[in-house]
């Protein structure tokens, strides 16, 4: 009996590393439901040995895949893995219209949060055999970066200041406890970090201070399910902007806990501001964009809407 999903592919890109070797022990489970929710698919696994190859796997996948014809389902780009995984899958598909599954199997899984897709591996591979897709926000990014492109999108959040400096620094452990390896980094540049020069244009309105830190989000959460940007919303169109503004070591330390809850947003020395477009730019500023490495500012964040098809509950 046919289906839908016949002569459908579904690639499968994966990082058999991502959390502590998490997403090699459950890919064939992942394989097994997939195939048994969808026999009519045809599944292409890609294990992969370096985020060079994954992108590359991604990329090609979507270059190949083909739209929906009458009564058959689109080809998609599945991708399995931490947050750096999620952020390839969104770059090869944003801006196309080839639907991205997100398998999330890595310590933060951040943008599957803040998207709404299952924290659960096996949770969010249901959300993908139900076969339901909508179009989501995406945050374009364009300078020098360090990639050596002009341009590329991120999903969740953007920093540049202290949460910049931390996320660094837990990209540099050889191990990780999860969101308590987001905390450990933290309390270590804590020690000798100062506010930050900024010059940013808010929808063309200029802002010149020192902060703390200043993220940019399109979903909400960064390091391990922190929500720097509680009021985020990936259909808004907009972008959210969180300041700290200059405040002594000990109550930087105080709030870390609240960014979890988002509750830290109450205090005073915090702003919370929306817009279309931001630059951001500044003294001894360097950018990190989903977990990945974005480089030196000035960058300019755009709101994309709607740029990205997506596998939703």
């Amino acid at each position: 009996m046919s289906s839908e999903y016949d002569q459908t592919t579904f690639s499968l890109v994966v990082n058999p590393r991502a959390g502590r070797g998490k997403a090699k022990a459950l890919l064939p489970t992942v394989t097994a439901a997939l195939l048994k929710a969808l026999p009519g698919v045809s599944l292409k696994v890609y294990q992969t040995s370096s985020f060079a190859e994954a992108g590359a796997y991604c990329a090609a996948a979507v270059e190949a895949a083909r739209p929906g014809a009458a009564g058959r389902h689109p080809d998609s780009l599945l991708v399995m893995g931490g947050d750096g995984m999620m952020h390839l899958g969104l770059n090869a598909c944003g801006g196309t219209d080839v639907p991205l599954g997100l398998v999330p199997a890595g310590s933060g899984d951040d943008f599957c949060r803040g998207v709404g897709v299952h924290a659960q591996t096996l949770g969010a591979v249901g959300v993908i055999t139900k076969g339901n897709t909508g179009h989501i926000d995406l945050m374009e990014m364009t300078g020098n970066l360090a990639d050596g492109t002009r341009r590329r999108f991120a999903g969740s959040i953007f920093s540049s200041g202290f949460d910049a400096r931390v996320n660094a620094r837990v990209n540099k452990m050889r191990w990780t406890i999860g969101s308590l390896s987001y905390t450990y980094a933290a309390l270590a540049e804590l020690s000798a970090f100062e506010p930050l020069a900024y010059r940013l244009l808010i929808d063309s309105q200029p802002l010149v201070q020192t902060a703390m830190f200043v993220c940019v989000g399109n979903a909400g959460y960064f390091g391990g399910g922190m929500r720097g940007c509680p009021f985020a919303d990936v259909r808004d169109g907009m972008l959210d902007v969180t300041i700290i503004n200059p405040v002594s070591r000990m109550t930087l330390l105080r709030l870390l806990p609240a960014m979890f809850s988002g509750a830290f947003v109450n205090d005073p020395a915090v702003r919370c501001l929306r817009a279309k477009e931001v630059v951001v730019d500044g003294d001894e500023l360097y950018a990190y964009a989903d977990g990945e490495d974005v480089g030196a500012v000035p960058i300019r964040l755009r709101a994309a809407p709607r740029a990205l098809r997506v596998y939703l509950p």
